[in-house]
């Protein structure tokens, strides 16, 4: 077997790689040597059918199967000597086209290996990170909120008209065509109006009654209703009210805390000043990797395979063609042209990609099975009902497995660089941290 070197330009590289008859004729002999003790064959005993019989039977089968091994091994053995990482799968084109029993192979090898990436000192890479602390009118805040939450809030009886936020209790019988249907009648309902649990316009229809009236409410089901024989059509319901309440919001003592899983009220305010330090925390993360990522992306420089940075605009660009127009649904669409807006991004997402998995791979960084465990818990959590079916989901999936896999693994080796680089916390306000978050959406 032959290899040569045909390219050599910046990442790119090509080879000619030639199989003899020979090496052919030599594998497929190797491989009907392997079969014979099993091969059953009319006229003879298991295992003693003829080598010659044996070729003619199956020699032209095995010939392709050994051309093929011949070729994959030829490449693997080139990478393990080259120390060579291809950035994607080699291209590998038979050149003799015309090829006979008895030929050589000829076979042209392509592909773009992966760069060598330069180490970076780490220390070197100063950083500011935004620490924010919850203070008094946060924690006061996010207590105001959960006392004014369905949880809390209470209703009283009122004598005047319902108005938006008041609770309307009734009974009803909805109609279409003048027949009642099934699910369409309910007596004591409890509706706050607002709340946008009725089909659209029903609320709206309730507004200023009062207690003790009967009121019909003419509405249309959405087409798209889950209940298809209702789709479309238009109901009128009669509504007899009952009561009209309004809300009352009560005061954040002791007793109510204790609805929220609180000892008493200083512990729940302990806990709202935890969750949100940790919400500011996360924040702060966010807006800092982003400045890591940006120092690196200055500080390191090294050839990018074109094949990834063509293959990643193209992607950026269909992604953010479809945010344009979200009413096309799969690829029924013109072609997407890639503009060098899109080939800068592609760019630096494909050299900080390179860059973060060979920091995590000379770091020894792993997500533990421990930890993808977990990941994978926490996401089944989405789907209540459906646990079990999501799990068995991605353990059949591995592209799904390693699509969760990767932002963990950038938040190891991100969390590694930290350790490392030059950091230092800047106490902000709320406010500052909130135009940086902005900020950091808008690019």
């Amino acid at each position: 077997m032959q290899v040569t070197e045909t390219l050599n330009e910046g990442l790119k590289r090509g080879y000619a790689i030639t199989v003899t008859a020979a090496e052919l004729n030599a594998k497929v002999d190797e491989k009907l040597k392997e079969a014979q003790p099993t091969v059953e064959m009319k006229g003879f005993r298991k295992g003693k059918v003829p080598m010659a019989l044996l070729r003619k039977q199956f020699g032209q089968r095995l010939m392709g199967e050994a051309m093929q091994e011949a070729i994959d091994g030829a490449v693997t053995s080139h990478l393990e000597a080259s120390g060579d990482r291809p950035a994607a799968q080699p291209e590998m084109k038979m050149t003799n086209e015309d090829w006979k029993e008895g030929d050589d192979v000829n076979v042209e090898v392509s592909y773009e290996k992966l760069p060598d990436v330069p180490d970076t000192d780490f220390s070197k890479i100063k950083l500011e990170k935004m620490v924010v602390k919850a203070d008094d009118a946060a924690v006061q805040e996010a207590l105001d909120n959960l006392a004014a939450s369905p949880q809390a809030v209470s209703y009283e009886p009122k004598k005047t008209q319902a108005k938006k936020d008041d609770q309307v209790v009734f009974d009803f019988v909805g109609k279409v065509d003048g027949e009642p249907f099934e699910g369409g009648s309910a007596e004591d309902y409890p509706l706050v109006l607002g709340s946008d649990s009725f089909i659209p316009g029903f609320e709206d229809g309730l507004l200023k009654v009062k207690a003790g009236e009967e009121k019909d409410v003419e509405v249309t089901f959405p087409e798209d209703y889950q209940a298809e024989h209702l789709a479309g059509k238009k109901a009128v319901f009669t509504c007899t009210i009952k009561e009209v309440r309004a809300p009352k919001t009560p005061e954040m003592d002791d007793e109510l805390a204790k609805k929220f899983g609180a000892e008493d009220l200083e512990a729940l305010k302990a806990q709202i000043r935890e969750r949100l330090e940790a919400e500011y925390s996360g924040a702060a993360r966010a807006v800092a990797k982003r400045s890591l990522l940006d120092a690196l992306d200055n500080a390191v420089s090294f050839d990018l395979p074109e094949g990834l940075v063509t293959a990643e605009a193209g992607q950026i660009a269909h992604q953010l063609w479809h945010e344009e127009n979200p009413e096309v649904q799969g690829h029924d669409h013109p072609e997407i042209e890639t503009t060098e807006e899109h080939k800068k991004l592609a760019e630096r997402r494909v050299k900080l990609g390179l860059l973060l998995a060979d920091i995590g791979q000379k770091a020894e960084v792993k997500v533990s099975d421990q930890e993808m465990t977990q990941a994978i818990m926490n996401q089944a959590r989405q789907y209540p009902g459906q646990e079990r079916e999501f799990f068995e989901f991605v353990q059949q999936n591995a592209q799904f497995r390693q699509q969760m896999q990767a932002p963990m693994f950038e938040d190891k080796v991100v969390d590694h660089i930290f350790e490392q680089a030059d950091v230092t916390e800047k106490e902000v306000s709320k406010d500052d941290l909130e135009k940086a978050v902005e900020k950091l959406e808008e690019e």
